[in-house]
């Protein structure tokens, strides 16, 4: 806290920072720096007075000095002061110098007269520092702050672009020095070189600030730098004194600088107002000279006589439009535009307006202009005019000699072409083709009447015209005119030529042509002829080869008549020959209609000759084979058509034996073995037609239509055949082995084969689910249609059809019902039977074994048996435990 306070204004630019103590000592060092900076600051003002103070508590204790003060830096006259020298005097002089004080709205807290006449350091100190922040620093203000807040933003902004330099207050901020040379040097900048200030040399940035401000900006040295260096917090009052001294310095300068600029800126505005009136004069006497010059040589309608000339002044007019008018019309639009500005000027600055001399006003200008622009309008078109007519005389000119150029470039060689005979070599199609190109010559010709026409009427319109150059367009014109002539007589001669040349080659092209319409159907008769002798045939029948044979029967009928036809061909050719000869006929080429000569028709006729006993003999050798063939396949129909419906007879009997009932199934048994012994005695005939297939298939023979059976067929029926009759008497073994081991009878076998049968419908041998289900109802079997019945049924179905094959075979049916129906041997009735043969021992020799049971039974039974022979048997013995395992299992024991 500072030892005294800040007394403010209360009510309109400060509030107090402090109460002043008056209790509260000076720190010493401030308490200097106040003195010296107090002190100067207030002989800053008083030598304006012609006076200085040397003891700041002293030498305003009379208050004569301080009253001086405020009058100074106020402006003001204070009351009359007291000269006398007693202490009254001096302190009503103090109180007058304080009342004003108080009059300036500043509230002194515990500053009395008294004090100040007794010359209380503190308390005087205290009101310079009032006096200062009054007069000094109130007045301060940027951008809506004041007083001290205002002086320090004041010096943010001014010290804001320089490195190092950042003050946030009035005390340590100042304390390198960089502050006050960066005020200095941002107003003044030639004064100090910032550039080679260093923040770390406070004492030489300190005494450079000091020394400069006091030496050229008068502002009295108030502060020391070694105090300021040497203080840990140098006085805010002091330095705030001594930055509000750079801020009148500078301010003032700036305000005079101002008032300077404005009145620079008044002189600058009239100084630019004469310019620009000078500028408008010069501008305009130029621009109305320029108009005075063109406007002369717009008018001059002088006419020349050739298009160069012509175009001359058109590009020169051109070239005043492109160059020389675009810049007088951009000074135009700026001298109306200066004008315009001047006018306006000379009106904000309360000027009277501006009048151009006489004749040079803008509507003068501008009436000029117009006449610019008519006379450029009139010679424009007066151009265009002039061009037109010259364009005429030299179109008539160039057209004349481009139809002349057209027409002599037609024309070249036209004379040689049809003065050329060409049409002595030249076939008759060439003829006619000349013909026709003659005759379109004829219409070109025709058509360039027209052109020669336009060529001499143009050249009389150009004599008319006076064209300077006539005497050469008249000279090709006639030359043009007299090769016209001649072209029509030369064209008519060859015209004649021609067609004496035609009527000669027609009639020999005539005899060419029938030559050629016979002979291209003789010859592709005599090509075809040999193709078909030559072609390779492929027969399969003796039907085939015999149609053959006739039509080449037919072929050989027709060749006396085609021979006539052949000298009938020769003898137009030789016509052709004589006419040749007997009018000198140069003849160019060959017959055109043909390539076809009578040396080829008859070399082609002497072959077609030559094939005709060779295609017999080839005829005669494939009917023997096919004869051949035929036996073959007569032979196998002969065998196949007897095998074939022998197999189907035999499985329709084999089938038949198996679902009849007559006799036993021995009987059915030996039935079918004879049937087997028959069948496999038949098998020497299947080789038989094996063979005969074989000599077929190497004689490529592929179809045969004595019989519907292949080889391949007969082989599977013979296949099957064999399958079938094994199959079905393994299935009346099967029966046999069934019907004794369960007890059934013969009858009992017939009733179920019956009822199989019945329910049989399609014969296949075979039961659906549903067939078999009525055939179990009609031999009396419960099975309802409800959920129990279903379930039964499957139950009978798993057994009967163990593999889900949706059928039932009337062995699985024979083996249910025997199941279901017959006594069978039980494992005890077995084991009883192994007692009565063991006797009172435990085991059966072996020897025993083959006494009582068939050799191969007895054998089966002690190989089968041997693996489950005790540990504790009998050599050569089989016990009762092995017996009974290896018959039933561990699970019947």
């Amino acid at each position: 806290m500072d030892h005294y306070d800040d007394p403010q204004q209360t009510n309109d630019y400060m509030q107090p920072e402090e109460d002043w103590d008056r209790d509260l000592l000076l720190d010493p060092a401030w308490e200097k720096q106040q003195r010296k900076t107090f002190t100067a600051w207030c002989n800053s003002h008083l030598r304006k007075a012609g006076t200085q103070i040397e003891n700041i508590e002293e030498d305003f204790r009379d208050g004569l000095k301080l009253m001086l003060l405020l009058e100074v830096i106020s402006g003001e006259r204070l009351a009359k002061p007291e000269r006398g020298k007693m202490r009254v005097h001096k302190i009503s002089n103090v109180n007058k110098a304080l009342d004003f004080i108080a009059s300036k709205g500043v509230k002194l807290v515990s500053i009395g007269a008294e004090e100040i006449v007794d010359g209380n350091v503190k308390m005087t100190l205290g009101m310079i520092w009032t006096i200062i922040l009054r007069f000094a620093i109130q007045d301060i203000s940027v951008e809506e702050t004041s007083a001290k807040e205002g002086l320090l933003l004041w010096c943010q902004r001014k010290t804001a672009p320089y490195k190092n330099v950042n003050i946030q207050n009035f005390h340590i901020s100042w304390k390198d020095g960089l502050g006050f040379c960066a005020l200095i040097h941002r107003h003044r900048p030639e004064l100090i070189d910032y550039g080679k200030l260093r923040k770390d040399d406070p004492l030489t940035n300190l005494n450079t600030a000091f020394d400069v401000a006091e030496k050229y900006l008068d502002i009295p040295k108030m502060l020391d730098a070694e105090d300021i260096v040497g203080t840990a917090r140098p006085d805010e009052k002091a330095i705030m004194t001594y930055v509000s001294s750079f801020y009148h310095a500078f301010s003032g300068a700036q305000k005079a600088e101002t008032a300077a600029n404005r009145i620079c800126k008044v002189l600058a505005v009239n100084q630019e107002n004469e310019q620009l009136m000078e500028d408008y004069e010069k501008l305009a006497s130029d621009l109305l000279e320029w108009i005075r010059r063109t406007i002369p040589w717009l008018e001059n309608r002088a006419p020349e006589n050739t298009m160069q000339a012509m175009q001359q002044k058109l590009e020169d007019f051109r070239d005043y439009r492109r160059l020389h008018k675009p810049p007088k019309v951009q000074e135009k639009c700026q001298l109306e535009i200066n004008f315009n500005t001047l006018q306006t000027k000379l009106r904000l600055s309360n000027r009277p307006a501006f009048m151009p001399s006489e004749g040079k006003m803008v509507s003068d200008i501008n009436n000029a202009w117009g006449g610019l622009e008519q006379a450029e309008k009139g010679y424009e078109e007066w151009l265009l005019n002039e061009i037109r007519r010259l364009e005429r005389l030299d179109h008539l000119a160039e057209k004349f000699r481009q139809k002349a150029s057209i027409h002599e470039s037609w024309t070249d060689g036209k004379e040689a072409m049809l003065q050329q005979k060409d049409y002595e070599t030249a076939t008759l199609s060439e003829i006619k083709a000349l013909l026709k190109k003659h005759e379109a010559f004829e219409s070109d010709l025709a058509a360039h009447q027209d052109r020669v026409e336009q060529i001499a009427a143009i050249a009389q319109e150009l004599n008319e015209l006076d064209y300077y150059d006539s005497p050469s367009v008249n000279a090709r014109c006639q030359k043009i005119c007299d090769q016209w002539d001649n072209l029509g007589a030369l064209t008519q001669k060859r015209r004649e030529a021609l067609e004496r040349t035609e009527k000669l080659l027609e009639t020999i092209d005539q005899l060419y042509l029938e030559y050629a319409k016979r002979a291209a159907p003789f010859n592709n008769w005599m090509e075809g002829a040999m193709e078909d002798l030559q072609d390779t045939f492929i027969v399969h029948t003796i039907e085939e080869i015999q149609g053959l044979t006739t039509a080449h029967e037919q072929f050989k009928a027709t060749l006396p008549d085609a021979d006539k036809e052949r000298q009938a061909i020769l003898g137009i050719h030789n016509e052709v020959s004589k006419i040749v000869q007997t009018y000198h006929v140069n003849m160019a080429g060959t017959n055109p209609y043909t390539t076809i000569t009578p040396h080829e028709i008859n070399g082609k006729w002497e072959h077609v000759r030559q094939l005709v006993p060779r295609r017999d003999q080839a005829l005669m050798e494939e009917h023997a084979r096919q004869q051949q063939n035929e036996r073959l396949r007569k032979q196998f129909g002969a065998q196949a058509n007897v095998i074939g419906p022998w197999i189907q007879t035999k499985m329709e009997e084999i089938g038949r034996i198996s679902i009849e009932m007559h006799g036993t199934l021995e009987d059915q048994l030996n039935h079918l073995r004879q049937y087997e012994k028959s069948i496999v005695n038949y098998k020497p005939k299947i080789d038989q037609l094996e063979g005969d297939h074989q000599q077929i298939q190497e004689a490529l023979i592929f179809d045969n239509k004595h019989t519907n059976y292949t080889m391949e067929h007969i082989r599977v029926g013979w296949e099957q055949l064999l399958t079938t009759i094994a199959r079905t008497i393994n299935e009346v073994e099967n029966q046999i082995l069934t019907r004794d081991a369960k007890g059934i009878s013969q009858e009992q076998m017939n009733e179920f084969r019956a009822s199989f049968n019945h329910f049989d419908r399609d014969h296949s041998g075979t039961l659906g689910p549903e067939e078999f289900k009525a055939c179990l109802i009609s031999l009396g079997y419960d099975i309802g249609n409800d959920a129990q019945g279903e379930a039964e049924f499957a139950r009978i179905m798993s057994i009967v059809d163990p593999n889900r094959l949706g059928v039932v075979t009337f062995q699985a049916f024979i083996d249910f019902m025997s199941r279901e129906t017959a006594d069978t041997d039980t494992a005890d009735q077995v084991m009883a039977s192994f007692k009565i043969l063991a006797g009172d021992k435990n085991y059966i020799t072996v020897d025993e074994l083959r006494r009582e049971l068939p050799p191969d039974q007895a054998e089966y039974c002690i190989a089968r048996m041997a693996p489950y022979n005790g540990r504790d048997a009998v050599p050569g013995a089989l016990d009762y435990m092995s017996f009974s395992t290896a018959l039933y299992g561990e699970s019947d024991l």
